[in-house]
Parts: C-alpha cells; structure tokens; sequence
C-alpha cells in the first residue's frame, strides 16, 4: 500500500464534502489500493499545502471553496476549461509539472447528456445567477453550441462582467426582469441559492415557457427545489443537480487511478442515502 496513489478534496470547511463517498465507491467498486480524503486546508495555508503535495506522496486532487480561484493563480499549467472559468477544481501532475483543470462544466452538460438527451439541440438559455458556477455553466453552453445566453442577476454589474468575459453570446439582465426572457427559452438553468434547502418560491414563472424547454439546478439540497417542481408541474422536463456532482469528479478519478468510473444508479442511490441521512 506504501506506492498506492493518494488523492484528496481540500477547502475550509470541508467537512459537508461527498466527494470522498464517490470516490471511495469507485475505489471499491474497482477493487483499487488509492485513497481519497478530504482535507481541512485554510486559504492562507493553501500555497504551502500545494507546494508539498508531490512530498507527500499525492497523485492530486480537488480544490472546493474558497481555494479555487487561489488554485488557478498557483499552478503551473491549466486545461481550456479553467482558463475561460477562472477557476481549478482538478489538480493532478503531468511531465513533472501541477496541472490545474475545471470540470465543473463537463459535469453539467454530462448530466443533461445522461437526463435530457438533445438539451443541446437548442440555442437559447436563460442563467439564473451571476456566481463562479455560471461561469462553468456559459462555458459548457458556448461549448454546445448556444448562441443566446441570458444571465439574469439581482445585481446586472455581476451579471455584465460575465457578458464582458465570455463575448457577444452572453447578455445581462435583471433578475427582476426575467419574464421577457422566457417565451423563447430552451433551457433555463438556476446556479443561484434560490431554492437551496427548499426555502422560497420558484425564481421564474415557468409557465411561460415553451412546452420543450427543459429546467435543471444546480442546487440538489433539496434533490427537487422550488423551481423543478413547479416546472415538473407545468409538464416541463426537470434535471435536478446532483448528476453534476458525480459526473464532475469522473475525469479526475481517471487522471489519478488510471480508469474512467462510470456514473450508475448505485452511486446516484449511495448519494440520496447519505443527502437524506442528512436532512
């Protein structure tokens, strides 16, 4: 066990992480001698802990809240993905150097691949939330092929920052003022807190979407918050956040073990268990 790869998830707090579950399930499931922990790092005592990860045995891991940003700024080489993202949640080393990646994006849109096949076919998305996950979410659509990305935000200047960043398919708006925006919407993703936990009401009047639009959250604390239901209720198809939990953490598990896991209903059910436990 002494050459066994080690990986790890680190932020502070991380103590709420369910990384370790899905790794550690795939560990087992592939009969693999690794490890994944998670790790109690302190923003001012994440650079030393990245400069002795080699030394102490780490093949990589992921970063979470708030390192991310400060993980972009430290390594040495980063993917696409980080760089239009602005962010690294994937550390793993390659021909001697610390590699930083994001594949928060990946994970959304394979989430949507698995739930709602042909998501993509559209052009139209409305993003509600100006955060660091809409970041990840307008660079999986420009990736897909949206050409009509409307960022609705309660403060615009966040949301015109991101118009500014990602080009002329990305435009702000008020969050108040969303209901123009909607008669034509082929996806409509939340990334905000609205809804976390089941508190509020849907951030949207669905109805006046069309009868083909679908509607996911990132959110998956509730699995169905506010809005997926009254969208599950208006008839309209729902894909709620947890499947980007799990498909995010597939590329980083084959850059570290050596095998790409797969995302089963054994790990999805895994996870619900623990979510529920938690409540």
């Amino acid at each position: 066990m002494a050459d066994a790869p080690k990986a790890f998830v680190c932020g502070h707090p991380i103590a709420h992480s369910r990384s370790p579950l899905i790794h550690g399930y795939w560990l087992r499931h592939h009969d693999i001698a690794g490890t994944y922990q998670a790790l109690d790092v302190a923003p001012n005592h994440f650079p030393a802990f990245l400069s002795l990860l080699r030394a102490e045995g780490y093949v990589g891991g992921n970063v979470t809240i708030p390192n991310k940003e400060q993980a972009f700024a430290l390594v040495t080489l980063r993917d696409e993905a980080a760089e239009q993202i602005g962010a690294v949640n994937t550390l793993w080393f390659e021909g001697g150097e610390l590699w930083g990646g994001n594949t928060d994006a990946y994970g959304f849109a394979a989430n949507l691949d698995a739930k709602a096949p042909a998501w993509d076919n559209g052009k139209t998305a409305l993003i509600l939330g100006a955060g660091g996950a809409s970041r990840a979410v307008i660079h999986a659509l420009k990736v897909r092929g949206f050409s009509d990305i409307r960022v609705a935000n309660r403060t615009v200047a966040r949301a015109l920052e991101l118009a500014d960043h990602f080009g002329s398919a990305v435009s702000a708006h008020s969050l108040e003022g969303t209901s123009d925006l909607l008669a034509d919407a082929d996806l409509v993703v939340n990334t905000s807190a609205l809804g976390m936990h089941g508190e509020g009401n849907a951030a949207v009047n669905v109805s006046a979407l069309p009868t083909h639009s679908v509607v996911t959250d990132i959110v998956y604390v509730p699995l169905e918050t506010p809005l997926l239901a009254a969208a599950r209720q208006a008839g309209l198809k729902t894909v709620d956040g947890l499947g980007m939990l799990l498909h995010q953490a597939v590329p980083g598990f084959e850059r570290w073990f050596g095998i790409r896991p797969e995302v089963t209903t054994a790990l999805h059910d895994l996870i619900v268990q623990d979510l529920d436990k938690h409540r």
